[in-house]
C-alpha cells in the first residue's frame, strides 16, 4: 500500500502513528493508496514554515527572471514525465487517458505561461507635480493557500501555483482527499528545487485541515475551487482575518442553439461539453437551450451521438469514465430517480453496468427534456453526465433563459448570424462566452471566472497575477 506523506517545511511528514485516509480508485472501487489525515497542528507547522520561507534570503535571492526560468523548467519536467503523470491522474480521477493527457499538457502550459510573465510584472510612475517622484511597487502578497478540488487536480494546482510563484509568493497546497497523486508528484519536484517552505503540500479532509488553514491568521491569500457552500465557508473564514479570496464555484452553463446553427459543428461540442470527465466539470455545458424549429432534429442527432459513447474504466479506452466516489454516485442516482418523475428522459437515466468493474461508479450519459426551466435539475449543478434541454421561441427568451440561474461561468452560442452572435454574447451574464464553439484546449491565456455565484476574481491569463500581488505607492519629495 502506497502511503503519501505531506511536504511541510522541506520534510516528508507522516508516520505509522498518524491517522490515514484511504484513496479509492473510482473505476474499480478499490483502495489504491493512503494519505495523512492532517489536522490543526499540521496547518500551524505549514503556515509557520511558509512565513519563514517568505522572509528568507534564500527565497528572496530568486530574482524574477530566475523564478521564470524555474517555472519554465517545471513545464519541461512535466512534459518529460507526461505518460507517468497521465496514468496517475487517470488512476486518481477515473477519467479516460486521453483526457488525462490533455490535463498534463495544460499543466505544463500554465508553468510555461507564468514563467514568461515572472519578470514582466511592472509598477508605474505617476505624474503628480514637478518635485514629487511618485511610483508604484509590486510586491508578493505573502503566504498563499490553494485549496484544490478532485476533478482536475493537476490543472487547477498548476494554474494558481504557477502564478503565485511567478510573483514571489510562498505556497501551501491542500489537495483533495480523493486525488492527491499528481500534486504529490509536483511536491517531489519542488522539494528538490526550491528552498524549504516555499512549496508545501498538505493532505486531509476539507472540514479539518482545510478549515484550519483557511481560518489561519498567518495566511495572506486564498484560492479555492469547489462548491458554493464550501466557497462561502472559506470566504467567511477569510473575512475574519481580512484576507482576499479568489473563488471558482461552478456553474450551470448553457449552449444556446439557434435555428441557423451548423449542427454538424455543434453536436460534437455539445456532447463533449457534458460528458468530458463524466460531466464532473465546473464549466460543463449542462443546459441546452434550443430554438423550437430545430429542436427535434438536434435532439435526434444528440441521441444518436450519445448511443455511440462507451462507458468504462480508463484502460478500456472508454469515452466516459466513472463518478469520483460512492457518495457522489449515489447523489446523482438519487437525482435521476426524481428526474424520471418530473421530465422526459430521452436517453440514459440509470447507473451504467460495466462488465468486469461491478464496483465502479458509472452513470449512463443522460439527456432530459423539460418545459420547466425552473425545475431543480435544470437549476442545480448535478456534476455528472446529465444534459437538461429546454426549448425557446425567440432571441429574447433565449437570453432570458441563459441568464435564469444563480450561476454565470461559461456559455456557448451557436448561430451563423454575426449580429445575433454578438447581441446574445454581450447580454449573457457569464465570465466566458464562446461563439460557435465551447471551451478551448487549456485556455491558459483566457481569463476564467464567473458572474454571480460562479465565483469571485479571475484565474488563468495575465490577469491572474493580480490575485497574488499587492501594490505599494512610494512618493518622494525632491528638494535641492
Amino acid at each position: 500500500m502506497k502511503k503519501i506523506k505531506m511536504l511541510i517545511n522541506g520534510e516528508w511528514t507522516g508516520n505509522e502513528a498518524d491517522n490515514w485516509i484511504d484513496i479509492i480508485n473510482p473505476a474499480a472501487g478499490e483502495v489504491s493508496a493512503q494519505i495523512v489525515r492532517g489536522d490543526q497542528s499540521h496547518a500551524d507547522m505549514a503556515v509557520t514554515a511558509a512565513k519563514n520561507a517568505l522572509e528568507s534570503q534564500e527565497w528572496k535571492a530568486f530574482k524574477p527572471y530566475v523564478r521564470g526560468q524555474f517555472l519554465t523548467e517545471t513545464a519541461r519536467h512535466i512534459r518529460e514525465h507526461a505518460q507517468e503523470l497521465a496514468a496517475l491522474e487517470s488512476e486518481d480521477t477515473g477519467k479516460p487517458i486521453k483526457q488525462a493527457e490533455a490535463d498534463i499538457e495544460a499543466a505544463a502550459r500554465y508553468f510555461e505561461f507564468y514563467g514568461g510573465i515572472a519578470d514582466k510584472v511592472f509598477g508605474d510612475t505617476i505624474p503628480i507635480e514637478e518635485d514629487l517622484l511618485n511610483m508604484t511597487v509590486i510586491e508578493p502578497i505573502g503566504v498563499t493557500l490553494h485549496i484544490v478540488p478532485w476533478n482536475y487536480p493537476i490543472q487547477i494546482t498548476s494554474r494558481s501555483v504557477a502564478a503565485a510563484i511567478a510573483t514571489g509568493n510562498v505556497v501551501i497546497v491542500k489537495s483533495s482527499e480523493d486525488t492527491p497523486l499528481t500534486t504529490h508528484f509536483l511536491a517531489e519536484w519542488f522539494h528538490e528545487k526550491l528552498p524549504r517552505g516555499v512549496f508545501q503540500h498538505v493532505t486531509g479532509y476539507g472540514h479539518e485541515i482545510g478549515a484550519a488553514l483557511s481560518s489561519h491568521p498567518g495566511v495572506n491569500q486564498i484560492t479555492f475551487t469547489g462548491s458554493v457552500p464550501t466557497g462561502i465557508s472559506v470566504m467567511k473564514s477569510a473575512a475574519e482575518n481580512v484576507v482576499p479570496v479568489t473563488l471558482e464555484l461552478g456553474g450551470k452553463s448553457p449552449n444556446v442553439v439557434f435555428k441557423d446553427a451548423d449542427l454538424k459543428r455543434a453536436v460534437p461540442a455539445i456532447v463533449n461539453s457534458i460528458v468530458q470527465n463524466a460531466g464532473q466539470t465546473c464549466s460543463a455545458g449542462s443546459r441546452l437551450l434550443v430554438e423550437e424549429s430545430i429542436a427535434d432534429e438536434l435532439l435526434g442527432l444528440l441521441q444518436d451521438a450519445f448511443k455511440k459513447l462507451t462507458v468504462g474504466p480508463p484502460e478500456n479506452g472508454a469515452d466516459v469514465g466513472p463518478i469520483i466516489n460512492k457518495k457522489q454516485f449515489e447523489r446523482i442516482s438519487s437525482i435521476l430517480e426524481q428526474v424520471k418523475k418530473e421530465a422526459n428522459v430521452l436517453i440514459g437515466g440509470e447507473a451504467a453496468q460495466v462488465e468486469g468493474d461491478e464496483n465502479g461508479y458509472y452513470i449512463q450519459p443522460t439527456i432530459v427534456e423539460t418545459a420547466d426551466h425552473d425545475a431543480f435539475f435544470v437549476q442545480e449543478e448535478i456534476f455528472g453526465p446529465v444534459l437538461s434541454v429546454v426549448r425557446f421561441r425567440d432571441i429574447h427568451e433565449a437570453i432570458e433563459l441563459a441568464n435564469a440561474t444563480e450561476y454565470g461561468l461559461v456559455a456557448g452560442v451557436w448561430t451563423k448570424d454575426i449580429d445575433v452572435a454578438n447581441y446574445v454574447g454581450s447580454r449573457i451574464k457569464s465570465g466566458q462566452v464562446f461563439i460557435n464553439s465551447y471551451g478551448a484546449a487549456g485556455g491558459v491565456q483566457m481569463p476564467f471566472g464567473g458572474y454571480k455565484k460562479s465565483g469571485i476574481g479571475r484565474e488563468k491569463s495575465h490577469l491572474a497575477v493580480q490575485n497574488y500581488v499587492q501594490i505599494k505607492n512610494i512618493a518622494t519629495k525632491i528638494q535641492l
